[in-house]
């Protein structure tokens, strides 16, 4: 998802300065391939000194290789190195050398450090043994795939010019498997403006990748892209278009150039070497045992990435001495000075470094892919813009008038909801810069993080998608913000939580409050009041907690383990929520109820199961906003003068806070404080009341005269109870004549506030046009 930055303190002002550790290794096994694709930057490119190579890493490269590497990590304690086996095709190595070189390689650096295994593969020879043993050993498989078979028959052909895309397809076939899917890394796709882009992103949409990489074709001043003629940036062009239909879709994919820009542009760490600011990280070693530089530089010069060293006489400590790769650890400072004075630079990074050369110049020049880098960013910009006119990037259009109108339908829902999970994931870059900020080492838990997303993007979305996770990383982004350091902690109960979901092999230290460690969405684990940090050992069916002296094991989540209490979650007619009674980041402005025993939990089930039966018969409209969105309700104390409480917290989209009540009563609570929700999560991406108005607007439903943005807020909220009662009215029964007194009575409200707001000149034009559906369908009731 991200990755943790290496960059010093002073980065954000543009000073870089090397770092002296290297957490990526990439190992040539062998230098062959049984593709002839002719955009390849290996065969294709200037460098041709695969000719001169091994065909095939040998043992002995392999164990100096894993040596050097563990002998690296255990000097400059390196949380985990990341190997990834590359070719030419790694598979053309056969199964029973590659189970050596794993073994290997396993052997030699697991002890010392995490070892995360990778491959890139054409895909053509994965079969179902080499998936097993993949799988065997937790190697996670990318596939190269340009598209439909049109575009991947463009460039990725056979020497005797037949078609891989069906064998290619076959080997995503068997990634998507359930035997295999925790295999499956994601698609690599080489980007030619030649084939359709909507065509492309359905066809590797429709592969159910977990990651997408979509690369721009290697090219330098000397040997520019391809550029069809009358378009001057035509890949930014073709990457926007698949942009949009990536918003369209509710970022159904994680797609890692959108993200890195989405993360850098909040001034986060980049995922890719292709864009952002961040030092190099990685290493080159090829079947020979040579050092080298990023492989891609083999399109700049003949011999470009060689370094002159090698993993039998030379360390990793020497390598990254070297003048070239030093040069790429220097940020801003090593940019050209065309690419320093440009406003988007700290997105762009100046692209990547091998597509800077040009004779004569060295690599001191901008991107050859400038103009394309600056366009689609400044168009990606404008669409994650929250001015008061620019359409958000996650919200297509129209997508603002069906939720402003009332309840919004169900493609509505689903895009909030995407956009929300959007939002969270950008907040967490500058958590972690601001951790390190404050000099609070959160690297053990935001690689852990970046290692789940990877392995299994469900259980990460799951856990980053509850609602006091997006309000604990609000907190800590914050300009007014002071948290302490020990708030910080709370990235490892999310990054623990997530590994166990996904059944993430790992340790982690996790905070104790109160005597329990809490981790959110699944539940809480009773230790001393005294402990503080309590180990973890995640394993794949439960973990392990070492705390007080002795040892707490919670085999897939085994409910009668003393201490163990998970999560209550209540299952009914398509309704999947929590009741959440322990997250120490549920802020409320009325009291909370602590931890709830066994029957108040079954009183506040029942309660809730008979309120969404209520919602489902008697205000349906509401049910797929409320199913797709709510995730967990909150218990508020009751209140001692017997009045019903309710609220909703700013940054907990998805969650509602109530007071026990009956069926009926609680439904409406929920449909009333769920529009907050989808308010507050519009206003993410929207500027809907000027701030600069700070005249009050008195209201029927308050005393004390309430801010233009609280009225906006209640009259929409108030929409959606108007709207219960009158569907209560039609309903008839006996209590049909208070249901209609109530909703004219606030259908009145609501139509006077909406004047009042639209007189004020407060609002924006975005809010005035939410404003104008509320007063759309308030007509359309009274008419």
């Amino acid at each position: 998802m991200w990755r943790r930055s290496t960059r010093p303190s002073d980065a954000s002002m543009g000073v870089g300065m090397a770092s002296d550790t290297i957490s990526q290794y990439v190992l040539k096994v062998h230098s062959r391939c049984d593709l002839a694709c002719d955009h390849c930057y290996v065969y294709e490119n200037v460098d041709q000194s695969w000719r001169q190579r091994p065909h095939v890493m040998s043992d002995d490269t392999v164990r100096a290789a894993a040596a050097r590497i563990a002998q690296h990590a255990a000097a400059h304690g390196v949380g985990a190195v990341r190997v990834v086996l590359h070719g030419g095709e790694p598979l053309l190595v056969g199964r029973g050398r590659l189970r050596s070189m794993l073994e290997t390689l396993r052997a030699t650096i697991a002890p010392v450090t995490g070892l995360s295994l990778r491959m890139q593969s054409n895909g053509v020879l994965l079969t179902e043994p080499m998936c097993e043993l993949l799988a065997e050993f937790g190697v996670r498989v990318g596939i190269s795939l340009d598209g439909d078979r049109a575009a991947n028959d463009r460039h990725r052909r056979y020497a005797n010019g037949a078609s891989s895309h069906r064998a290619v397809l076959r080997a995503l076939e068997l990634l998507r498997t359930p035997a295999f899917r925790a295999a499956y890394a994601g698609i690599l796709c080489t980007v030619d403006v030649r084939n359709d882009p909507d065509v492309v992103y359905e066809a590797l949409r429709d592969q159910q990748p977990p990651r997408l990489d979509l690369l721009l074709p290697h090219a330098t001043w000397d040997d520019p892209p391809l550029r069809p003629e009358g378009a001057p940036a035509p890949y930014a062009q073709w990457l926007g278009r698949v942009f949009e239909r990536w918003l369209a879709d509710g970022q159904r994919i994680d797609i890692r150039l959108f993200e890195s820009l989405i993360s850098t542009r909040a001034g986060g760490p980049s995922a890719t070497e292709s864009v952002g600011l961040d030092p190099a990280d990685l290493l080159v070693v090829e079947t020979d045992g040579a050092w080298e530089q990023a492989d891609s530089l083999k399109a700049a010069f003949d011999g470009a990435p060689a370094t002159g060293l090698n993993v039998f006489d030379h360390a990793v400590d020497e390598v990254v001495l070297h003048p070239g790769i030093a040069d790429r650890q220097r940020g801003m400072e090593g940019l050209c000075a065309t690419c320093r004075s440009c406003p988007v630079v700290r997105q762009c990074g100046g692209g990547l470094y091998a597509h800077r050369y040009r004779t004569g110049t060295g690599f001191d020049n901008p991107s050859a892919y400038c103009a394309d880098l600056k366009e689609f960013i400044e168009h990606m910009n404008a669409r994650l813009s929250t001015q008061d006119d620019a359409r958000p990037a996650p919200l297509p259009e129209g997508v603002l008038d069906e939720i402003s109108a009332g309840y919004g339908d169900e493609e509505a829902i689903r895009h909030l909801v995407a956009a929300e999970l959007m939002f969270t994931k950008s907040l967490f870059p500058r958590v972690y810069e601001n951790a390190r900020r404050a000099g609070v080492d959160t690297s053990e838990a935001w690689d852990l993080l970046n290692d789940v997303a990877d392995r299994d993007p469900a259980a990460f979305r799951a856990v980053l998608a509850h609602p006091y996770v997006r309000a604990w990383a609000a907190e800590h982004v914050a300009d007014d913000a002071s948290p302490g350091g020990s708030s910080y902690g709370y990235l490892r109960a999310i990054a623990a939580a997530a590994a166990i979901r996904a059944g993430y092999a790992a340790t982690v230290a996790v905070p104790a409050w109160d005597g329990r460690v809490y981790l959110p969405t699944l539940g809480t684990l009773a230790v001393s009041r005294a402990a503080g940090m309590v180990k973890m050992s995640i394993a794949e069916k439960g973990f392990v907690a070492y705390a007080d002296g002795g040892v707490s094991a919670v085999p897939a989540f085994d409910t009668t383990v003393p201490g163990w209490r998970p999560t209550r979650r209540v299952e009914t007619a398509g309704l999947s929520i929590v009741i959440e009674d322990a997250d120490p980041y549920r802020k409320h402005k009325w009291p909370l109820e602590p931890p709830l025993d066994d029957q108040t939990g079954e009183a506040w089930r029942d309660a809730i199961i008979g309120a969404w039966d209520c919602i489902q018969r008697e205000a349906p409209a509401y049910v797929p906003g409320l199913r797709l969105g709510l995730r967990a309700v909150v218990p508020l104390r009751a209140d001692p003068a017997g009045k019903l409480q309710s609220s909703t917290a700013l940054h907990a989209f998805g969650s509602i806070a109530a007071t026990l009540a009956q069926p009926r009563a609680l439904a409406v609570m929920m449909v009333h404080e769920f529009q907050h929700n989808k308010l507050n999560a519009l206003l993410d991406w929207y500027r809907l009341v000027d701030n600069r108005y700070v005249e009050p607007i008195k209201v029927a439903w308050r005393d004390d005269p309430r801010p233009v943005l609280g009225v906006l807020h209640g009259v929409y909220a108030h929409l959606a109870v108007a709207d219960v009662w009158r569907l209560r009215a039609r309903r008839g029964g006996p209590d049909q004549a208070e249901a209609h007194a109530q909703f004219e009575k606030y259908l009145q409200d609501t139509r006077v506030a909406s004047e009042k707001l639209a007189a004020s000149g407060a609002l924006t034009s975005a809010g005035a046009a939410v404003l104008a559906q509320i007063v759309k369908t308030l007509d359309h009731w009274r008419d």
